[in-house]
């Protein structure tokens, strides 16, 4: 086998878009989501396209004994993970904390931060027993500035930026690059998930911004990943040219 790159959160946006970049690469890659119907349909159009092997792993980050279990029973030959993307995350929700609805917070708390540190548990010895790999963490701006009606969002994401850091330290010993990515105005599936499905909300986010995209993302990871190996970012903060900060943008009008 190649190189062998693992992603969570596949099945949609930057997960998806890295997954379809990587394969091209010519990495194999593991995908990993929640609706089985949407592994398949990527599984199916990586192996179509690229020619890449492909493992396909339903289960919810959310869920200790679904990570655990799934992941310690990887088959021997797919162990040799190259490169981690902790991918899976979101946003649900956006209203003030004193009227929050604490199932958002939690389902936000759960992906965002407990789903991350699952995953990396569960992956992270394999690179140390191996002495090499790359672990790729998806923040947010919004971990690197609050914002109104953020709240809980913003706190998960600045949980990231804390691990990745962590992380980096932590495994230092081992060879092991961390990189923290932290996206700006993203159009993905990302504001119809925070307004629950409520499309004219989520697309009157991006009104008059030339947004990033998941292909943006996937580059950028791509990018880190074929620096030589002496060579880590540590932390990468990216928005549109249009944007300079949580609440500074420039609208077309």
């Amino acid at each position: 086998m190649g190189k062998i790159i693992m992603i969570t959160g596949a099945t949609s946006g930057f997960g998806k878009a890295t997954a379809l970049k990587f394969a091209a690469e010519g990495y194999d890659v593991i995908i990993t989501g929640r609706r089985k119907d949407l592994l398949v349909q990527l599984e199916n159009e990586l192996a179509a396209g690229t020619g890449a092997r492909v493992l396909a792993l339903c289960f919810d980050v959310r869920k200790r004994d679904e990570v655990a279990g799934t992941l310690s029973s990887l088959p021997e030959e797919w162990k040799d993970i190259s490169i981690l993307v902790n991918n899976a995350g979101l946003a649900v929700g956006l209203d003030h904390v004193d009227t929050g609805d604490i199932d958002d917070w939690e389902r936000m708390i759960d992906t965002n931060v407990k789903g991350l540190l699952y995953v990396t548990r569960a992956i992270a010895p394999l690179m140390v027993s191996r002495g090499s790999g790359h672990i790729f963490n998806i923040g947010s701006i919004a971990g690197k500035e609050a914002y109104e009606n953020g709240n809980v969002y913003c706190a998960t994401k600045s949980a990231v930026d804390s691990l990745s850091k962590s992380m980096r330290i932590d495994l230092l010993r081992n060879n092991i690059r961390v990189t923290h990515i932290a996206p700006g105005m993203a159009e993905t599936e990302f504001s119809l998930v925070r307004f629950k499905g409520d499309e004219k909300r989520a697309g009157s986010v991006y009104t008059g911004i030339d947004a990033l995209t998941a292909d943006d993302i996937a580059g950028i990871i791509y990018y880190c990943a074929s620096l030589p190996a002496h060579v880590c970012i540590n932390d990468l903060v990216v928005t549109p040219t249009q944007q300079a900060g949580v609440n500074h943008n420039y609208r077309k009008s």
